[in-house]
């Protein structure tokens, strides 16, 4: 399969690595494209092949271009989200298939475009939703499809950024909603996704509340960081803020932004505290599925750690899964837990709540990329997926409407149906 990859910011070293590392013999890149001339020089000198005249590279404006000379079969997408749809669309009217980074778009005229786009083509489209393929979360959807705790009747699931990992959405281009959709699309697409999977069912309703009560000018103040700078880089006091991110001090952020800087004038390092700021930081969200099953979900992004709580209850008995991925941050060091961190506890009504024994995995993200990655680029050489994991445009459409709705509860106060919306933009699934 030959392959483009547009976007060539952090995302895209995931795709072109296992390409390039692990299915060489399969696949090729033929060709990179990014909208700044000195991070497509880098993402191509990373990629070219010892003795060969290295890869194909387009600006952004050459897209069309590279699509017409090289040939593609497939284009992978990770530019910014706002940016997806565009490729996407224009990817399946030149005859290429899409992988796109999730989510699958921020709103509903652009997945609008994207839809009414496939439908005319038949050309197809994967999100890489690799949070499905994580074997603790594969294990979750076992469990549950098996019937375990009975029917389904309600769920609790709380998701935690901690003030290094959530603290980024705010200082790159995610902190504008025209740019991510804010949280509750950008990131919350995944979880709202594992939902989805989980239940077998769809979102009917949203009512949700957001809110920015952390990453702004009073919190700043309250730490001490008054008179700080608009970005980290060459604040009068960086030297003492917790959330300082040093461009400078990091060779793969140095190359892919700081030395980037000069030709589209991106900052990778905002202040965090910044009162332009567009985004919440803590969301809640009272959730109504197709199946009957109600769902409360709340996000924040400025935990003490990292991780998730997810508790499932059930006519026969509950489920209740809890993974820390990052025990906190001390003394400057982000400390990761271990595969202990992560519990699943099967609790029938009359029994003893039973410890199971949580499947780890090897790689990126508790294993879940390399499977993932492994379905993408050698379905062939995997085993049949009896899981189903794979999005493709549906699923990522579905996986985004409950942010969408949620981001309008959150306008308008009041209580969303999702049928509806689409009805009122023409959008059918």
């Amino acid at each position: 399969m030959k392959i483009a990859i547009v976007g060539c910011g952090s995302r895209h070293k995931m795709f072109r690595d296992s390409v390039t590392e692990d299915y060489p013999d399969k696949h090729e890149i033929v060709a990179l494209c990014d909208s700044n001339a000195h991070r497509l020089g880098e993402a191509a000198k990373a990629v070219t092949k010892p003795g060969t005249n290295g890869v194909a590279t387009y600006l952004a404006d050459d897209f069309d271009r590279l699509i017409a000379e090289q040939k593609p079969d497939t284009i992978v997408v990770t530019t910014p989200d706002f940016l997806h749809s565009d490729y996407i669309v224009r990817a399946f009217e030149a005859g290429c298939d899409v992988i796109c980074e999730k989510p699958l778009t921020i709103d509903l005229n652009r997945l609008k475009k994207i839809m009414d786009a496939q439908k005319k083509t038949g050309r197809k489209v994967k999100v890489t939703f690799n949070y499905r393929y994580s074997p603790a979360r594969t294990q979750i959807k076992e469990v549950l499809a098996s019937g375990a705790i009975g029917t389904i009747t309600a769920v609790d699931f709380r998701w935690h950024l901690d003030r290094v990992h959530g603290a980024d959405y705010f200082r790159r281009w995610h902190r504008q909603k025209e740019n991510s959709g804010g949280l509750l699309v950008h990131k919350s697409t995944h979880h709202f996704d594992l939902l989805n999977w989980w239940l077998a069912s769809a979102p009917t309703e949203v009512l949700a509340s957001g809110r920015r009560v952390f990453y702004r000018p009073e919190t700043a103040v309250e730490l001490g960081l008054a008179g700080h700078g608009p970005r980290c880089h060459g604040c009068p006091v960086a030297e003492k803020c917790d959330f300082r991110l040093d461009l400078a001090g990091d060779g793969n952020l140095r190359s892919l932004y700081l030395e980037a800087e000069e030709v589209d004038g991106y900052f990778r390092d905002r202040c965090v505290f910044d009162e332009d700021i567009g985004i919440e930081d803590t969301m809640q969200a009272h959730i109504r599925y197709a199946s009957g099953v109600t769902a409360n979900y709340t996000l924040t992004a400025y935990s003490p750690w990292e991780g998730l709580e997810i508790k499932f209850q059930g006519t026969k008995g509950d489920l209740t899964h809890r993974h820390v991925e990052v025990h906190g941050v001390f003394g400057g060091v982000r400390e990761h837990a271990g595969k202990e961190a992560i519990t699943t506890e099967l609790h029938l009504a009359g029994k003893p709540p039973q410890m199971l024994d949580v499947p780890a995995g090897k790689g990126d993200h508790g294993g879940a990329d390399p499977l993932m990655l492994g379905y993408i680029f050698d379905p062939d050489g995997m085993e049949p997926d009896r899981y189903n994991r794979a999005s493709d445009h549906v699923a990522g459409a579905w996986s985004i409407l409950t942010g969408i709705a949620a981001n309008a509860s959150i306008e308008t106060g009041s209580l969303v149906n999702i049928s509806s919306m689409l009805q009122a933009r023409g959008i059918k699934l």
